[in-house]
């Protein structure tokens, strides 16, 4: 007896010593050689050394580092109905159904049948030489099948799943930040196009008043005809500047109503009431590079792709190796008159083990093939790492010049509306030319909107620097998980 039941259950013994085998394919780790792994990514940036940037931490909210109850409105309402947001969350959730899937396929399946029937068999076929009765039977019975991860196949499988899908998380993330800086971004461009249009304005409302003056010295015989062209010449020039402006304005709006899921006939033009663009005036924080490379979506979403690549080597591996699954089944088949009878009860139990043997390579061309995408991923993880070092220093750089380059704008602005003053005084009294008056307001018109349009890339350059820092992804839900 006992002889008979080790030789029923001998081949349940050895899968079980053979599932005893181990995770096949290599254990994921950042390599060394990638580029995160060097001292100096994680160092302090280059640019904290200007007078414009502290070494504090990024505020997980960057934005209301400026104070502005409207921008704040517009950037929640942006992370609440954004449709690139949707997209994204919607490639999160199929993610994470592959991750079920994926540990699905190591939990035993269980299977129900029940299948009555009636017909009639062949009499001849039987020797007899009338018809056979018609017969009711059936067949009933539950089955349990179950994949013996022998060699981590569906281990590596859920592992790469679960990958995917911590970096699809990374990718709402990403898609976050953008969405947050763009908003900022359209907002400070509606209202920098707002102080670009009121300093234009002033320089066609005071161009207009010196046409008046310079008609009414024409009609007394102080002026020329040629004068008066020339100052509607210069006004025509400065009226021109307007309408490109207002262009601005209007097309912010609507990116703006883009940005909130609004259609542009939905989205409040007048809800926008700033007169200039927001602008930090104190020293930004941005923190180092440690904190960068932690904080980067882009950077978490490229280095979950590598792990994912990485587990895909051991599912090909175990290729090489036999799958085993165990079945066990249970039943009862026969006449339905006679159901539940004794001799009608059925059961199986036994291993299913199958093996493609691989001499043919294609299995080994599976791994080539998962090394190479695993490469492809170190490589590209190296590529988002050292690119967001080069955005950082580069947005810290052009930052910092542009303000050098806001102050000595001011002062060429302050020093030209001092000259147009003078000039138009000393016109007035006959002691300059008119071609000295004219030239004198076009560099004041010059200077004054240059100096606003500065104005308005400081914001911009602003809001590029907290976009290259990665900063905004942050939120009460996604805390939670």
């Amino acid at each position: 007896m006992r002889t008979t039941l080790l030789r029923r259950f001998a081949p349940l013994a050895l899968v079980a010593a053979l599932s005893a085998c181990g995770t096949v394919g290599p254990e994921y780790r950042v390599p060394e050689q990638a580029a995160v792994k060097r001292p100096e990514a994680a160092a302090p940036f280059l640019g904290t050394d200007e007078p414009a940037y502290s070494a504090a931490a990024l505020p997980e909210h960057w934005w209301r580092l400026y104070d502005d109850p409207v921008l704040d409105r517009l950037i929640k309402q942006a992370l609440e109905a954004n449709t690139d947001l949707r997209v994204a969350a919607a490639n999160l959730a199929r993610s994470r159904a592959v991750l079920q899937e994926a540990d699905g396929a190591g939990k035993p399946a269980i299977g129900v049948s029940a299948v009555p029937s009636v017909g009639r068999s062949s009499g001849a076929a039987k020797g007899s030489p009338s018809a056979l009765p018609d017969v009711w039977s059936y067949d009933a019975g539950v089955s349990v099948s179950y994949q013996v991860d022998m060699f981590g196949k569906i281990a590596r499988a859920v592992e790469s799943a679960r990958a995917d899908t911590q970096a699809a998380q990374a990718g709402v993330d990403l898609v976050r930040v953008t969405v947050a800086a763009d908003t900022a971004r359209a907002y400070a461009d509606a209202c920098s196009a707002v102080r670009q249009m009121t300093v234009a304005q002033q320089s066609v409302d005071l161009q207009q008043k010196f046409v008046a003056l310079t008609d009414e010295r024409t009609r007394g015989g102080r002026g020329t005809a040629i004068d008066g062209a020339r100052a509607r010449s210069q006004l025509a020039q400065l009226q021109a500047a307007l309408p490109p402006l207002q262009a601005q304005h209007r097309t912010a709006h609507y990116r703006l109503a883009a940005l909130t899921g609004l259609t542009p006939a939905e989205m409040n033009m007048h809800l926008l009431t700033c007169e200039a663009a927001p602008r930090l005036t104190t020293q930004i924080p941005v923190g180092d590079g440690a904190a960068l490379l932690r904080r980067r979506p882009d950077i978490r979403q490229a280095e979950r792709s590598l792990a994912s690549s990485t587990a895909r080597i051991g599912v090909a591996t175990a290729d090489l190796y036999p799958s085993i699954s165990l079945g066990l089944s249970a039943g009862s088949t026969g006449l339905l008159d006679h159901f539940g009878a004794g001799n009608t009860a059925r059961w199986s139990l036994g291993p299913l083990i199958s093996w493609s043997v691989p001499s043919n390579g294609v299995a080994r061309s599976r791994i080539a093939q998962a090394e190479a995408g695993a490469d492809g991923a170190l490589a590209h993880f190296d590529g988002v790492v050292l690119n967001a070092l080069k955005e950082v220093e580069s947005a810290m750089t052009v930052y910092a010049r542009e303000l050098d380059r806001n102050a000595a704008l001011k002062t060429a602005r302050d020093q030209s509306a001092l000259v147009s003053q003078q000039s138009h005084q000393l016109y007035q009294y006959g002691r300059t030319d008119f071609l000295s008056v004219l030239d004198a307001d076009r560099t004041l018109a010059a200077t004054d909107a240059a100096w606003a349009a500065s104005d308005a890339q400081l914001a911009g350059d602003q809001i590029t620097l907290f976009l290259a820092l990665g900063g905004g992804w942050q939120s009460p839900e996604r805390k939670a998980q």
